[in-house]
């Protein structure tokens, strides 16, 4: 190897440590939120219902005998006010429908709650507290859009740079790691 060619190997590694550096200073804080609630959502079923609860069984998955989506919805709105709060809005944010399990989950927009009915009858199977829902948006970065008021526009900038940033981090650490070994190979030569 020439000593033109090594010098331009080692302006090579020293730029890429540069950037390497400099990127993992600047999203220190993104990156950690993102590996802790990363490791969260990987568990939130295997967190014994803390995370996320576990789905309440119906005494049916015949969906033909399941009531109404309105009534559903009623009662779940019912069950909320008269178990949790009374001021909580009860604005839905979706609605999951198990019909394997004979059971319908209303998530509400405000407060990450969620009641679960069964289909069949409408009765109150659990009411649950979804941090999971919470994590989700802290790892994502939708929490940011929420606060601000925002339509997704911050989630959108928010996960371009932490995907940008992933990959500049796997390109720049696998070149810092073989840059060297191939330096090293072309000196014993």
């Amino acid at each position: 190897m020439s000593d033109l060619h090594r010098k331009q190997q080692a302006k090579v590694l020293r730029v890429f440590r540069k950037i390497h550096r400099t990127t993992g200073a600047l999203l220190f804080i993104f990156f950690f939120f993102i590996s802790i609630s990363g490791l969260m959502l990987g568990w939130k079923k295997h967190s014994g219902g803390y995370l996320l609860a576990d789905t309440g069984k119906g005494i049916s998955n015949d969906i033909s005998g399941f009531l109404s989506v309105d009534s559903l919805h009623t009662r779940a709105c019912y069950y909320l006010h008269t178990e949790v709060d009374t001021a909580l809005s009860l604005k839905l944010d979706r609605i999951d429908f198990r019909p394997d399990k004979g059971a319908v989950k209303f998530v509400f927009a405000e407060g990450f709650w969620g009641v679960q009915l069964d289909a069949t009858t409408g009765q109150l199977l659990k009411i649950e507290r979804r941090r999971s829902d919470f994590v989700e948006n802290l790892h994502d970065g939708s929490i940011l859009d929420r606060l601000a008021g925002t339509g997704g526009e911050i989630k959108v900038a928010y996960t371009s740079i932490m995907g940008l940033a992933l990959l500049i981090f796997t390109i720049t650490g696998f070149w810092l790691w073989y840059g060297p070994k191939r330096m090293r190979a072309h000196n014993k030569n």
